[in-house]
């Protein structure tokens, strides 16, 4: 009789986890694909991520640079200076994207929904508003932004540990999706609606935007020299 299997160390199943991320980069292979065929999905993968990723960069290197810098905290600052400042914060955003791939918030999906999830309680009333809402002034544009992605943050921070760091949160164990039964991969929603109620209080308590900021909005939503719609 041959030896059984728990003889050699064998606990019944080899496979103790299954990666996800793994998972959807083996399907070729699983599938049976030529290796060509392989090295073209792993080059089309590579070449969308980089492209995205350099992308990503340069969006944040000139926001931070340009838009803060030179239009809001250092209106004199020189264009070299100004350079300066845009590399600097390209590198503080490689820094900070390789700490969070050492640390992931979730699977690759997750880690997207997550991502979404900020930009939806953040950016995103701010655009609606600035095009919908004429009154919508700067104070309540920035207080919505802050009030939208800090409850979003301290959400994800509470059920994933703060800056993603395991067994890490601000107000102890909770146990998961306990508002609500909302995950945090999708409370970006709940800190959009945050948002506008923070953003549309605060407009009403502070001053109105310019005349010609108003002008502005009603001429985006509709263009000088349109004519009203009517009925065929």
């Amino acid at each position: 009789m041959p030896p059984r299997p728990e003889s050699f160390g064998w606990k019944g199943n080899e496979m103790v986890k299954v990666d996800r991320d793994i998972m959807v980069l083996a399907n070729p292979e699983i599938a049976g694909l030529p290796n060509w065929v392989i090295a073209l999905v792993v080059a089309g993968g590579l070449a969308a991520a980089l492209s995205t990723a350099a992308g990503l960069l340069l969006a944040i290197a000139s926001s931070i640079s340009h838009d803060l810098l030179k239009g809001v905290f250092m209106t004199d600052i020189s264009e070299k200076n100004e350079l300066m400042a845009g590399r600097i914060a390209m590198a503080g955003a490689i820094a900070l994207a390789g700490y969070f791939g050492l640390h992931p918030p979730d699977f690759a999906a997750g880690t997207v929904a997550i991502a979404f999830g900020l930009a939806a309680s953040s950016i995103f009333p701010a655009l609606m508003m600035g095009i919908f809402n004429k009154k919508m002034n700067r104070s309540g544009a920035i207080w919505g932004m802050v009030s939208g992605i800090g409850v979003t943050m301290l959400y994800v921070f509470q059920h994933k540990g703060i800056m993603f760091i395991p067994g890490t949160s601000f107000l102890g164990d909770m146990g998961p999706s306990w508002f609500l039964g909302i995950s945090p991969n999708a409370f970006g929603a709940v800190g959009a609606l945050v948002n506008f109620a923070v953003a549309i209080a605060v407009s009403k308590v502070t001053a109105a935007p310019p005349e010609h900021i108003q002008h502005l909005v009603e001429d985006i939503r509709v263009p000088k020299g349109a004519a009203a719609a009517s009925a065929h």
